[in-house]
């Protein structure tokens, strides 16, 4: 306390401030049946202050029974175990919390089904640094799905594979209901959406690529290795060049079934 003039001054702050406590750290289930990569992951996702591992599981089952006893934010699950493995585990998983894929199987095949069943995200070993893994288990709690590259791949081989198959289906359906004004109208469509692709830079469709897939920009700037800065400039570039405003439109013109 400071002498005044007036007699003795009050502190600058009388009452100390009290920050608000930070949020409660995400809740992480780690299932595989290799217990050096258990612990390993356990070190890793344990370090962060935001993060904690609660529950380790050697299968499917033991992860479900482990899921109901301490609720999870987030489900680590491994693809390939003994008795009861991540895929047969899953669609029972995903209803307790958002489960993501970690395993060392990049098999285009396993990823689709994993994504069918409910997967928020799919990592394969050796595409992920230390920092990638925690960020993607941040991700995927809060609701953002997260692929590594070869999981992405297999992802953009689905969507396009559906995209296609919708387009054959429509112009069956316009050729036998014998109109060829819709038929004509759905060649155009396809035409215009491959026109699109040619309009695209190599890095600009690589990252519609990416778009289509349901990444943010920041988990595109990761994958790409550029800033976020430069993932909004090329996706400023591919909204111009097809003639959308929103990555809903620009997907969808991107498939070819808008």
């Amino acid at each position: 306390m400071t002498e005044t003039r007036g007699g003795p001054s009050m502190p600058q702050h009388p009452f100390p401030e009290h920050a608000d406590p930070p949020p409660p750290a995400l809740r992480v289930l780690v299932a595989d049946d290799n217990p050096v990569i258990r612990a390993g992951l356990t070190t890793i996702l344990s370090a962060p202050d935001d993060l904690t591992v609660v529950a380790e599981a050697e299968d499917g089952r033991a992860a479900y029974e482990a899921a109901l006893r301490h609720r999870p934010d987030v489900i680590l699950l491994d693809v390939r175990m003994p008795g009861v493995d991540g895929m047969a585990a899953l669609p029972h998983l995903v209803r307790l919390a958002p489960v993501m894929m970690l395993t060392y199987s990049d098999e285009t095949a396993l990823v689709q089904e994993a994504v069918r069943l409910g997967a928020a995200g799919y990592l394969v070993h050796g595409e992920f640094t230390t920092t990638q893994l925690t960020q993607a288990v941040r991700d995927v709690g809060a609701g953002r799905p997260h692929f590594t590259p070869t999981a992405t791949k297999a992802l953009l081989a689905h969507i396009r594979n559906a995209a296609t198959a919708h387009q054959r289906e429509e112009l069956t359906r316009s050729r036998e209901n014998f109109s060829p004004q819709k038929a004509s109208h759905m060649q155009s469509d396809v035409r215009q959406s491959t026109q699109s692709r040619f309009q695209l830079s190599g890095r600009e469709a690589e990252i519609m690529d990416l778009i289509a897939t349901g990444m943010d920009n920041r988990q595109i700037a990761a994958v790409c290795f550029i800033s976020e800065k430069t993932v909004k400039n090329h996706i400023n570039r591919i909204f111009a060049k097809l003639h959308t405003t929103t990555r809903a439109q620009a997907t969808a013109k991107w498939l070819g079934v808008s």
